[in-house]
């Protein structure tokens, strides 16, 4: 068993791919570092993150693949799964090798798996984009909390971008602890420190001191907006949890049912 260690980024991924082919050795597991090797290995390689190296690999692929499916390997990375790394560099491999584009190939396990683990994402995509709500604060800009299975808050922030163009906004990742801030000219990757005691970045709250003094009151006839609109005859739970999961209802403004802490 030969085991390449990485930094666990997708530049490390394609670093790695360059080094299997140029040592000839294909590695049957992917590490991130500091992880425990596995108790039966042969061989351990360490690789080293290469910027240039990465961009011959991508500009190899580049060649073999059509642009969405660019697009598609590079937002896989996001999928964040246990497999991620492995069936990414077998995919990236095939399509190497491959006389003719595989990403129509579905009769190859990994391309399956590949376009399955895609559609993965792009589903936290999309539900991000609809169940992602505003909070104002105090300073007029817009605090949004998200907590994606997925890795997927970059793949919104051009549409909240184009969207809300005339409004400052931040939407934070609270499991992730990052956001990006748009401040009316660019988007910006941001973090905070780790002991940051900022209630709003533990509960996705904002509290009455940071809320806008009219907050309470949009939230307020937001919440009678939606009970209003919802026809009792019809109601339907369970096609209401499909359509909204729950795992979204913790920030969504309708669904806070008891009057927050102040």
């Amino acid at each position: 068993m030969t085991v390449f260690v990485f930094d666990y980024t997708f530049e490390g991924l394609l670093s790695c791919v360059f080094e299997a082919y140029l040592r000839r050795v294909f590695p049957s597991v992917l590490l991130a570092e500091g992880c425990p090797l596995p108790l039966f290995h042969d061989e351990v390689y360490k690789v080293e993150t290469d910027p240039a190296k990465a961009e011959r690999v991508w500009n190899g692929l580049a060649k073999k693949l059509s642009p969405h499916a660019m697009t598609c390997l590079a937002q896989c990375w996001l999928a964040e799964e246990e497999e991620t790394p492995m069936l990414l560099f077998r995919y990236i491999c095939k399509a190497v090798d491959a006389p003719r584009s595989i990403e129509t190939n579905f009769a190859d396990p990994d391309v399956l798996d590949f376009a399955r683990m895609w559609k993965r994402v792009d589903w936290e995509r999309v539900r991000l984009m609809q169940f992602v709500r505003f909070q104002k604060a105090a300073d007029g800009t817009f605090f949004a909390p998200v907590e994606p299975v997925k890795n997927a808050l970059p793949l919104i922030t051009d549409h909240f971008r184009d969207r809300f163009a005339d409004q400052r906004w931040l939407i934070f990742d609270m499991g992730r602890r990052y956001g990006f801030y748009y401040d009316l000219h660019q988007v910006s990757y941001v973090t905070f420190e780790e002991d940051s005691t900022s209630s709003h970045f533990i509960t996705g709250m904002l509290d009455e001191k940071l809320a806008h003094e009219d907050e309470a009151l949009i939230q307020q006839l937001w919440k009678t907006y939606f009970k209003a609109i919802c026809i009792k005859e019809r109601l339907n739970p369970r096609k209401h949890r499909q359509d909204m999961p729950v795992r979204y209802w913790k920030y969504l403004t309708e669904k806070q049912q008891k009057k927050r802490q102040r």
